[in-house]
């Protein structure tokens, strides 16, 4: 077994990969992507993944991006059981249900408050706050009516490392969920029941919050979405 995972070391897809490599122990070369030197703009980088985004698998020549994707195969491929991503097809549809949750409503709209005004030229609005707090009051709604102690279950599924890995952005910038108490316990229960892998995610949440502090110069990506902040 040959894997390589080339990733950032503070955004959250990156972390939530590494947390699942994590839980299920398996060995594997880390790759360091250089955001700010725009590595994973380049064409090398567009070989492996021609969205030119992060994090990328490469298992044995087999390259995988989309970090949903990739936890879902790695526990399909050398998970001894199903426990992070259950067979059963129920369960699996609210672990499904929960990475679609994460990427196209949860995280997007963190990101958008959080993380896109740290890094380009955009700005946290009254709006941006209202998207963010539904975000939060839709994922605390989905776990009173699931009634369990994870995300998508009683035991942690790779849901819970994106989502997880979302909600530290948040602790971050020292943003208050405690209004949202079902979050609140869920992310809480995480970093108690699961230091070694809530580690990973806390190394990401410290450089996010240093950023945050002093705001990187990245007016020499020329990047071809993201507008540069006027230094």
């Amino acid at each position: 077994m040959s894997l390589t995972l080339y990733a950032v070391s503070d955004g959250p897809p990156s972390l939530a990969v590494r947390m699942a490599l994590k839980a299920l122990n398996l060995d594997y070369n880390h790759i360091s992507v250089d955001y700010g030197k725009g590595e994973h703009l380049t064409d090398e980088y567009g070989e492996k993944n021609p969205q030119k985004e992060i994090p990328v698998l490469d298992d044995n020549g087999f390259y995988l991006s989309e970090s949903n994707a990739i936890l879902q195969y790695l526990v399909d491929q050398y998970g001894k059981d199903d426990s992070l991503y259950p067979k059963d097809t129920k369960a699996r549809a609210i672990v499904n249900h929960r990475l679609c949750f994460n990427l196209a409503f949860y995280y997007s709209r963190i990101s958008e408050h959080v993380m896109a005004p740290i890094f380009f030229d955009y700005h946290r609005t009254p709006l941006s706050l209202k998207k963010l707090r539904m975000a939060l009051d839709v994922f605390n709604e989905y776990l009173k009516r699931l009634g369990t102690k994870y995300a998508a279950g009683d035991h942690i599924t790779i849901a819970d490392f994106q989502l997880v890995a979302a909600t530290m952005c948040l602790e971050a910038i020292k943003f208050d969920i405690s209004s949202y108490p079902l979050v609140h316990n869920w992310y809480e229960t995480f970093k108690r029941e699961h230091p070694e892998l809530w580690a990973i995610a806390e190394k990401g949440m410290a450089e996010i919050a240093e950023f945050e502090k002093n705001p990187p110069d990245l007016t020499h990506l020329n990047h071809p979405i993201h507008p540069a902040r006027k230094m």
